[in-house]
């Protein structure tokens, strides 16, 4: 009988002194308002060295999005948009991590907010891996997509004086996530 071998697997989880994630939305359609959320957590699990196949898992503290506006985000917060006291995290769990081009993957997995979970894609760009003053392996990423905020159940729109919606539909998500390689 011939021995097959075992695929070692690699364990990386966010550091997130290094890493935030951000999202953009439009505001009265002729200008931008970027926020983010201050608390979150993941791990990569990867086959290989290139993190080709990676399993992915990441979750977001809803209660942590900061838009440098109070009122803002106390709205948010409610039952309008996010409402945090019943679905208090947005998480991501992986279907394929593939490498498409180069350094750039295509990110495919179930994201969960508001508690619909909907498949989306986002693009990651891998920006290498260096070891810390520490010597701990670190591992970044660039991920970037848009989802549609109406798709997961955050409909809240107001009219302005024109007639127009107020907010847009379309968000811009961009997460720049540094890993720490797991040590046993």
């Amino acid at each position: 009988m011939e021995a097959t071998a075992v695929l070692q697997k690699t364990k990386w989880v966010i550091d997130p002194m290094h890493s935030e994630v951000q999202f953009k939305v439009k505001h009265l359609l002729i200008s931008t308002v970027t926020g983010s959320f201050k608390t979150f957590s993941g791990t990569v699990t990867a086959p290989s060295e290139d993190f080709e196949n990676a399993e992915i898992q990441f979750s977001l503290d809803v209660n942590s999005i900061f838009t440098n506006q109070e009122m803002r985000d106390n709205h948010l917060k409610n039952a309008d948009f996010f409402e945090v006291a019943k679905y208090p995290t947005i998480d991501f769990k992986s279907i394929s991590f593939k490498k498409t081009k180069g350094e750039d993957f295509l990110l495919t997995g179930n994201l969960t907010m508001k508690g619909v979970t909907k498949q989306v894609e986002v693009k990651a760009e891998f920006g290498g891996v260096a070891k810390d003053r520490q010597g701990q392996l670190k591992a970044g990423f660039e991920v970037t997509g848009t989802i549609n905020r109406k798709d997961f159940g955050i409909s809240f729109n107001t009219l302005t004086e024109t007639g127009g919606l107020a907010l847009g539909e379309e968000i811009k998500l961009i997460a720049n996530i540094q890993l720490a390689k797991e040590t046993k």
